[in-house]
């Protein structure tokens, strides 16, 4: 499974720029290789992020979360979240496995991983633990 250019720029833009909040990417069956779905604007929230992720299908997911540490300074990690539904199709489930490792490897920079089948497991407490 390849990954698109565009998928790396963006996730570049997200990382360096700090342009995006988060970027959904999905597979191109046809073109087998890993494409950029849905880029969210700095002002959208980890909501608008959840939001965005389809109920019943997998998809990967990089989502730039900002925080402020105990000593009060402005912080920022990366999160990369494979999503994966319990309500998905297998073969989704198998195709999006098998592919993730290649595909993370790709995005140089991501701090935390997070895999979830289910909102709780990705919820904005979850990254808040992970990030502090």
């Amino acid at each position: 499974m390849g990954v698109s250019d565009d998928s790396k720029n963006t996730f570049m833009e997200l990382q360096r720029k700090k342009v995006h909040r988060y970027v959904i990417f999905k597979v191109d069956e046809k073109k087998r290789e890993v494409v950029v779905e849905k880029i969210g604007g700095p002002a959208e929230s980890y909501d608008d992020f959840a939001a965005a992720l389809p109920e019943n299908d997998c998809r990967y997911a990089v989502y730039d979360f900002d925080f402020v540490t105990s000593e009060n300074c402005q912080k920022s990690k990366i999160f990369f979240i494979a999503w994966s539904p319990s309500t998905s199709r297998i073969r989704a489930k198998m195709l999006y496995a098998t592919s993730k490792d290649r595909f993370r490897r790709e995005l140089d920079g991501i701090h935390y991983e997070i895999q979830a089948t289910d909102p709780s497991e990705m919820d904005l407490e979850v990254l808040r633990d992970r990030a502090h």
